[in-house]
């Protein structure tokens, strides 16, 4: 979280607004997203109305192109998620039956499945929008997120690296694990460094990031902590 902030702060006139997500929100987003492999999952999120960004923090990030208004729930850190939807990339983003009734909606609020924001994963894929996510996005009132997942064995999911785009890695890029053992296939796999192993005995290799508005505008994201300030913020210059 550290490395990804520093690198959010390094970039920040690249955006026009940023989100403010707690550091203990994140892991469990990776957590469940981790659960669910190889398949993907559709998280809705809400802000916490009690607590605004840490204005300190929010005039240290912003950039040159700030534009205030921009969506829904600027200015206001991201407090609870719930996931709504697993399955492949071309059913996730379609709401549940479960979620489109009154049954659960004391569970969820007055909005019922209606979230501020939006994320969902990109098992063994960059961290992307796809031609899919930029339409599912246009019902989006606040900022859709994507956080991509690099692991192996890739099963019929090979991950592809020519894929157009700016990518946001949590931590450092994917990188071969050096050895002095010789390939005997032409076409082997390279052997990645592995970030831990999830529960369905995937190992990880690298974690990304991104948030977005549904006009295409990139949105910065910042790692905080319990009082709203970013991991590595004594560190920022």
């Amino acid at each position: 979280m550290v490395t990804y902030n520093q690198e959010s702060y390094a970039s920040k006139d690249a955006y026009t607004a940023q989100i403010h997500l707690p550091g203990h929100l994140f892991e469990k987003l990776v957590w469940w997203a981790l659960q669910a492999l190889p398949d993907e999952i559709l998280v809705g999120m809400d802000i916490n109305s009690e607590a605004p960004h840490n204005q300190e923090v929010e005039l240290k990030f912003r950039g040159s192109e700030h534009t205030e208004g921009l969506f829904q729930g600027q200015g206001f850190i991201i407090g609870e998620a719930h996931i709504v939807n697993r399955g492949d990339s071309y059913s996730v983003h379609h709401l549940p039956e479960d979620w489109t009734d009154d049954m659960f909606s004391t569970s969820r609020g007055s909005r019922a499945g209606r979230f501020t924001h939006w994320l969902h994963t990109h098992p063994n894929a960059p961290a992307i929008p796809s031609h899919a996510d930029a339409d599912a996005a246009q019902e989006t009132s606040g900022v859709d997120m994507i956080l991509g997942l690099r692991f192996s064995p890739e099963g019929p999911l090979p991950w592809f690296d020519d894929v157009e785009g700016v990518r946001r890695r949590v931590g450092s890029k994917a990188e071969p694990v050096k050895t002095k053992r010789k390939r005997r296939s032409f076409f082997a796999r390279q052997e990645l460094k592995t970030l831990g192993v999830a529960p369905s005995g995937h190992k990880i290799h690298e974690i990304q990031l991104i948030a977005f508005r549904k006009n295409g505008l990139g949105i910065n994201v910042i790692m905080v902590d319990q009082n709203g300030y970013p991991y590595g913020w004594e560190n920022l210059s």
